[in-house]
C-alpha cells in the first residue's frame, strides 16, 4: 500500500488535534461506505485504505499515546467490518454515528 497522503505523512497531520484527525479518518470511512453502497468495491477499498493510513498516522502521533488502546481497537473494529467477518456487529450507521461526533466537534473547534 503506497502513501496516499504525502503532505500529511510528512508532518502536517501531527499538528491537527485528535478530534480533527478522527474527523478526517471518518471522512474516508464515509467515502468507503458510500462507494461500497454504490457497488464500486474498488473505490470503496481505496477509500478504506486511505482511512487506515490516516488512522495509522493518528496512532503514530506522540500526543495520542494515552489513547493507543482506543485507537488500536478502532483500527481492529474497522478492519473487521470492511475486510473480515464483522464479529463486532458494526453497521454503516454505527460507523457514521461514531465519526459524526468527531466531525461535529472539529467544526465547532474551527468556529463553523
Amino acid at each position: 500500500m503506497s502513501v496516499q497522503h504525502q503532505e500529511l505523512a510528512a508532518g502536517r497531520w501531527f499538528r491537527l488535534s485528535l478530534v480533527e484527525q478522527l474527523a478526517n479518518v471518518g471522512s474516508e470511512v464515509e467515502r468507503a461506505i458510500r462507494w461500497r453502497g454504490k457497488g464500486n468495491a474498488a473505490y470503496g477499498q481505496r477509500a478504506f485504505e486511505r482511512a487506515l493510513e490516516l488512522l495509522d498516522l493518528t496512532i503514530a502521533d506522540e500526543k495520542n499515546r494515552l489513547r493507543l488502546k482506543e485507537l488500536t481497537r478502532l483500527r481492529e473494529a474497522l478492519a473487521d467490518y470492511f475486510w473480515f467477518d464483522n464479529h463486532y456487529g458494526s453497521s454503516d450507521e454505527s460507523w457514521r454515528r461514531y465519526f459524526r461526533a468527531f466531525a461535529y466537534a472539529a467544526a465547532i473547534g474551527r468556529g463553523v
